[in-house]
């Protein structure tokens, strides 16, 4: 398993709900981080908290359906010399729920493929050389499980999108200590879940955080957050490790 004491990640969507839960854990393990929020102001309260751990960390504020402030966000982690090990793609935007699915506007799968499939890509793309080169990196993409789902149609189609190019990816690096995984928090009571979901954001802990920690050179697999709900991330990688789940079937 990956001792993740005095590497760095990058927790986008850290200032609250499943990434600022994510930030304490990684922080309690003695991880430096990287914290992203629309707004960096937003991160105040974890990075006071995670800091009070003893790590390293800062904020950085992006609209991530603006790409032009997504590289703006990346140039400021080069400019700080921040050499990112980990990064957890957790940010994402559930657009409309449209019972009038037939009337859905073509804005909702504009805004949904800019924050939920482009970014977290743009992101991967920027670190991936120097995780290359020093070879070393783990990603972790956050999918949704949503099926069967006109009404989100927009939400659906940019998830089912990013597990499509993160699987392709993640083929190109399959059996080297670069390991890219995707991961499904579930439905979960969060701003972007809502207050009707059926599981707390805790349940998805350690499951959303196993690829971080895995250790033997497998990429591509989804991890689904409820397979690992109470167990410690010892034991979830365990299990982890011995998955052969992916989205698409292997060539």
């Amino acid at each position: 398993m990956v001792d993740v004491k005095g590497k760095w990640a990058l927790i986008t969507g850290a200032s609250r709900g499943i990434g600022y839960l994510s930030a304490l854990f990684m922080a309690k393990r003695g991880c430096n981080l990287v914290l992203h929020s629309r707004n960096k102001a937003h991160c105040d309260k974890i990075l006071h908290e995670v800091k009070a751990l003893g790590v390293d960390a800062y904020a950085v504020g992006a609209d991530l359906s603006d790409l032009d402030l997504v590289e703006d966000m990346l140039c400021t982690l080069d400019k700080n010399g921040t050499d990112i090990d980990i990064i957890l793609n957790n940010a994402g935007v559930q657009i409309a729920y449209r019972n009038d699915f037939i009337k859905t506007p073509a804005s909702d799968y504009e805004t949904s493929f800019r924050i939920n499939t482009i970014a977290p890509m743009m992101i991967c793309y920027h670190f991936l050389p120097r995780m290359t080169e020093k070879g070393f990196g783990r990603i972790v993409n956050t999918t949704s499980g949503i099926n069967l789902e006109p009404q989100q149609a927009g939400y659906s189609a940019s998830k089912a999108a990013l597990d499509k190019v993160t699987v392709d990816l993640s083929s190109k690096y399959n059996g080297t200590d670069v390991i890219i995984s995707l991961t499904d928090p579930g439905w979960c009571r969060t701003d972007l879940g809502g207050p009707c979901a059926p599981n707390a954001p805790e349940s998805t802990l350690p499951g959303v955080l196993v690829g971080a920690f895995i250790d033997d050179k497998k990429s591509g697999r989804l991890f689904t957050a409820s397979d690992y709900h109470g167990m410690t991330i010892e034991e979830a990688v365990a299990l982890a490790e011995k998955t052969k789940n992916n989205p698409y079937p292997e060539n």
